[in-house]
């Protein structure tokens, strides 16, 4: 990895499959930003365990995660792309931190809340304490940039207070990180149901997944949800028809979309034609991605060259980093 550039890091769990959502919101940046900056890629295996303690369908959902991710075009040779579970200094680190870090606050964090109500019989301390790991993971590389969501800025905010605990405790050693500002707004992409965005957890029949087949795709699509239509020229949309053009804007050409934004305003619209058309061309623009995915996944020796060399990278990035820990802490007693 370079020494000169900005350092980028960001972690996806293994949970679930990836949709055209995270696509647009994550890979796609991940991809820009590996020839502009010092990117360190994780999937956040150890993330998932504060959520799923059942390892038995992790193996195949960290190969997908890892073959998903290359084939939208992360490219293994210019980032350190690897597991988290594979560079063991996180966990030093974590520990470390644990030790600035108050019962109080965790209890506060919005998604520590969220997940206690979604899994009452299983409040571990992993979830109490998920907001140190993540710290652990950005600090561990000394990254100034996180591509985050909404739902994390509250936990890069708490990552920021544990850096300036240590260093106020122990002297500069790491940088603030801040959420790295892609210019414009986030794309966002609807779910099917016309309710909020696509998700990995929610409803399944109003996502669209990277592993999705074109005849999926198409089905899911003609079942999204319409109306009569407007009844009088250049009525403002609703939500759920706004969300169906939302979607075409991302994978359909200029022209098409045109045309349906003009019959529609001409209150002409046919969404039966409108939502096929969209099913033709999102599949598509899907079907190289999954293609590539499912034969990546497949070449075991590919993915454990991928992995092998990306903790490589990543551990001597984090080697270095724990290096100055230690000697900041006063831990080295020679």
């Amino acid at each position: 990895m370079s020494t000169n550039r900005e350092i980028v890091m960001s972690g996806i769990r293994p949970t679930g499959y990836l949709h055209l959502g995270n696509y647009f919101g994550a890979m796609r940046n991940y991809v820009k930003m590996q020839d502009e900056y010092d990117c360190y890629f994780m999937v956040a295996d150890l993330h998932s365990l504060t959520t799923h303690p059942d390892t038995k369908e992790l193996r195949e959902n960290v190969k997908r995660v890892f073959a998903e991710n290359i084939a939208c075009g992360l490219d293994p040779e210019k980032v350190a792309f690897y597991c988290q579970s594979h560079v063991h200094e996180t966990s030093e680190l974590y520990l470390y931190l644990n030790m600035m870090a108050y019962k109080g606050e965790l209890e506060k964090t919005t998604t520590f809340k969220d997940k206690v109500r979604q899994q009452p019989d299983n409040v571990n301390a992993g979830l109490l304490t998920y907001p140190v790991l993540q710290t652990a993971d950005i600090i561990l590389h000394r990254a100034k940039y996180v591509p985050v969501g909404k739902d994390q800025e509250q936990h890069l905010e708490m990552a920021r207070n544990f850096v300036n605990r240590f260093n106020h405790r122990y002297g500069e050693v790491f940088p603030e990180p801040f959420a790295f500002n892609f210019g414009g707004e986030l794309v966002k992409v609807p779910s099917l149901d016309g309710t909020g965005k696509m998700s990995k957890s929610e409803n399944q029949n109003a996502t669209i997944y990277l592993a999705d087949d074109d005849e999926v795709i198409r089905k899911k699509i003609m079942k999204a949800k319409t109306d009569q239509g407007p009844a009088e020229p250049n009525t403002p949309k609703p939500d759920y028809i706004e969300n169906i053009f939302q979607l075409m804007r991302l994978v359909s050409d200029a022209s098409t979309i045109e045309k349906f934004e003009a019959d529609y305003n001409n209150c002409v619209i046919r969404y039966g034609d409108m939502k096929k058309q969209l099913g033709e061309d999102m599949a598509k623009f899907i079907a190289p991605i999954s293609e590539k995915a499912a034969f990546i996944q497949n070449d075991e020796v590919y993915l454990r060259k991928v992995m092998e060399q990306g903790a490589e990278k990543a551990r001597a990035s984090a080697a270095k980093t724990m290096e100055l820990v230690r000697a900041a802490m006063g831990l080295n007693y020679f």
